[in-house]
């Protein structure tokens, strides 16, 4: 029986995702990217699911591309790599950016390549004190994919940006907790239930407000500060007019927990 690669499991709103290579340190074949891809359409589309986790099994996280799918043929002849990220890596990058409900990424393991991309392009991003992440396209002749050049230099900067893509050099969790780059490095043994108890709160919250709160956040990296305050006016005036804000505002007037939708 062939091993299943992308592990779905549901909690309580919550949809965990784990890539499941771990013999191959869950390196991504054209068949998981594709698993992957449709998991995360599903789950937008899921009014069930309200927040999503993405992890890996095993040592690793995810050690990227899968480099013997893109190896030469027997002709001698190269795939071509652009391609690669065009019809396959960009879509899963797309897809959790415009998740409109939370997306965590528990980094259990090294992360390097694309796997690190994957990572960067989730909402927040938790990390075992033992995982490393490595931007190693250098090494091999390539440049950096999966979004990592638009999401890294706006994490941590320019310098530290070209410094970990240029020499390839391993960023630990701690230190990139202290850049920015993660939200927090946590005992390897604790990672996975401390994300799940983060992700099942958020999964009882207003997801209506995190989707236009995710929107301003990423509409705020091309915008002027007046483009922003007329943003926020035109969302707030929505959220104010949702069923959340309601529910919120008479659970606060009531003294009870809210009950969003």
């Amino acid at each position: 029986m062939a091993q299943e690669t992308l592990l779905k499991e549901q909690f309580d709103g919550v949809l965990r995702l784990t890539l499941n290579r771990p013999d191959k340190l869950n390196a991504l074949t054209p068949e998981m990217r594709q698993e992957l891809l449709t998991a995360l359409k599903d789950a937008h589309d899921t009014p069930e699911v309200r927040t999503v986790i993405l992890t890996g099994s095993g040592r690793a996280f995810c050690t990227g591309q899968d480099l013997n799918d893109i190896l030469p043929d027997s002709t001698g002849e190269k795939p071509d790599l652009g391609d690669v990220l065009t019809q396959h890596y960009s879509p899963i990058i797309h897809a959790i950016r415009q998740m409109e409900k939370p997306v965590l990424c528990a980094v259990n393991g090294v992360a390097t390549g694309a796997g690190a991309g994957l990572a960067f392009a989730c909402d927040m991003v938790f990390a075992a004190k033992s995982a490393k992440f490595i931007h190693a396209f250098s090494r091999l002749g390539l440049v950096p994919g999966a979004g990592a050049s638009f999401h890294l230099p706006r994490m941590v900067g320019e310098v530290r940006a070209k410094g970990l893509m240029l020499t390839g050099m391993p960023l630990t969790a701690e230190r990139a907790a202290d850049w920015g780059l993660i939200w927090e490095a946590i005992e390897d043994d604790q990672l996975q239930d401390e994300v799940l108890d983060i992700a099942t709160g958020l999964a009882k919250g207003p997801t209506s407000a995190y989707a236009m709160t995710k929107h301003l956040i990423h509409a705020s990296a091309d915008s002027t500060l007046e483009d922003q305050l007329v943003r926020e006016a035109e969302m707030q005036r929505r959220a104010g007019n949702s069923e959340n804000h309601t529910e919120g505002l008479n659970a606060f007037l009531e003294k009870r927990s809210p009950v969003f939708k």
